[in-house]
């Protein structure tokens, strides 16, 4: 696809599809050219969105499509208990009403919560139809590449869902100026879980160029963005519906998710939990291999991020340990947690559970 010189174009190979990931100021203009290359016309198109991103830019993506396309959307209210089997039903009843049919389009305009449930409501209306996400957050560059869909249960978050690959992503930079501090934060954690993963040289550019969130500049934050979507782009051409290497994406969520349904979901953002999952599983990572010195370092950093380093002392490490044990990667009652060798490098591996309560007691 041609493009402008200023847009990045990264190419997603999932064994079920290959789609492209665009990037930079005003992507998001390239929307209707996209939709008229795809190989059969979507007549109507659905834009599924919160309330916040609604008032900043719906009316923006509308104009876009209008009138070449008959346009539709829905609005949910901003946060992670919009994620609920509640919302996904009145999306469909929504759907239907508004007569959906399988050349139809679902538009994920939004964060990671509503490119989760977006994605889950295209995955299954009519058993499929295809959907495009236009992420508005830092931390979406993880979620809305690789096509994971899913709605939260009470026993557990993303406990229903599927894999489900979106048409396109197109992921224009200029949405992400709308962001407060502590939402540049959260996605800022899963930056930092891609170079801890995969990148050494990425992690310590990190190091030496961001001393704080407030040091994103237009141009870091792009750079950020393009090296945590090569990555996820790699893992998922890899293993696109995690059956091996594509666990080693969940750094630091056995713990992030128990915290985030501890705490209650909204009360933590995702990624103020996951980095603290991440410090937390370096640490495990240590007690299990002597060798490895990074917790100190990682530490200083989360310090200097403002991410948190200890976990709420309200909650019971009982309880947290029990989250824990729902965790996706749990195998036969036995946590499994992704731990680091070496930045770059990382494993899956089961943990027993009394090094893991001994080590959530010594994160109060």
């Amino acid at each position: 696809m041609q493009q402008n010189f200023d847009l990045k174009e990264v190419e997603v190979k999932a064994k079920s599809k290959t789609y492209s990931v665009l990037i930079g100021k005003e992507a998001s203009k390239q929307l209707v050219k996209i939709l008229k290359s795809l190989k059969t016309y979507p007549g109507t198109i659905l834009i599924v969105t919160d309330d916040l991103v609604a008032d900043l830019y719906l009316s923006e993506v509308r104009e876009l499509l209008e009138p070449e396309f008959r346009v539709t959307s829905y609005i949910l209210k901003n946060g992670e208990s919009a994620k609920s089997f509640e919302e996904y039903y009145k999306i469909q009843t929504f759907a239907l009403e508004k007569g959906l049919d399988r050349n139809s389009i679902v538009l994920a305009l939004g964060g990671g919560v509503v490119g989760d449930i977006a994605g889950f409501v295209a995955a299954t209306f009519m058993r499929g139809i295809r959907f495009i996400q236009m992420p508005t957050t830092l931390l979406a560059h993880d979620s809305a590449v690789g096509g994971k869909v899913a709605i939260n249960h009470p026993l557990g978050k993303n406990m229903i869902g599927s894999f489900y690959q979106p048409e396109s992503v197109i992921y224009d930079t200029d949405f992400l100026v709308s962001l407060p501090e502590m939402e540049l934060r959260s996605g800022f954690a899963e930056v930092v879980k891609h170079a801890l993963i995969w990148d050494k040289e990425f992690f310590y550019w990190i190091v030496q160029n961001i001393p704080t969130i407030s040091a994103l500049d237009e141009e870091k934050l792009r750079y950020c963005i393009e090296k945590g979507i090569s990555t996820k782009a790699e893992v998922v051409s890899n293993d696109e519906i995690e059956i091996g290497m594509r666990a080693i994406l969940n750094f630091g969520h056995t713990l992030g998710h128990a915290i985030e349904a501890a705490y209650g979901y909204g009360n933590i953002t995702h990624g103020d939990a996951v980095a603290l999952g991440m410090l937390f599983a370096t640490e495990i990572s240590e007690d299990l291999s002597p060798k490895l010195n990074l917790s100190n370092e990682l530490r200083e950093l989360w310090q200097r991020f403002g991410f948190p380093t200890s976990i709420r002392s309200d909650i019971l490490p009982e309880n947290i340990l029990n989250w824990m044990k729902k965790d996706k990667k749990t195998k036969n009652g036995h946590i499994h947690m992704v731990l680091i060798r070496s930045v770059g490098s990382v494993i899956v591996e089961s943990v027993p559970d009394e090094l893991v309560l001994k080590k959530i007691k010594a994160f109060y």
